[in-house]
């Protein structure tokens, strides 16, 4: 498949399929007669797998530790297990914090709720704390 249909059906830009081509995160793709770069089906199952790796924050130079040993074959998976199981926790780390941060959000959120309630209040009382309180008249009526 030539690249813009790797494209189209990958949802990565042309760009970021040269730069990981690059970068060895993906393998150099097969030639054309013409040059153009003609990939395998079996692509798109790679570049998905690493778009979830980049989605929870794996850094690039993991995903290229990763591939590295994929490239490697079967004698690593060992080792691509112990660094998937270690992004997993990290993940699992990076969760449990933006649930606390969803609950922080939910209780300013329902803290808002009641706020027409207390804004039509305070509205009602503007008319009283408008006024000086009466000392303070009589105090700029001296001058």
């Amino acid at each position: 498949m030539k690249i813009g249909q790797l494209v189209r059906r990958s949802g990565v830009s042309a760009h970021t399929l040269r730069y990981y081509e690059r970068i060895g995160l993906l393998p150099y793709a097969d030639r054309d007669r013409s040059g153009q770069r003609d990939y395998d089906q079996s692509i798109l199952t790679w570049i998905e797998f690493l778009g979830h790796l980049k989605a929870t924050g794996m850094p690039i130079r993991e995903m290229l530790h990763y591939a590295a040993l994929r490239e490697a074959g079967p004698a690593t998976e060992a080792g691509r297990r112990a660094l998937l199981e270690q992004h997993r926790e990290r993940v699992r780390a990076q969760l449990a914090r933006l649930a606390d941060c969803l609950l922080v959000l939910d209780a300013k959120i329902a803290g808002y709720a009641g706020t027409s309630k207390r804004m039509k209040d305070y509205d009602a009382a503007l008319p009283e704390r408008r006024q000086r309180p009466p000392a303070a008249r009589r105090a700029g009526a001296r001058r």
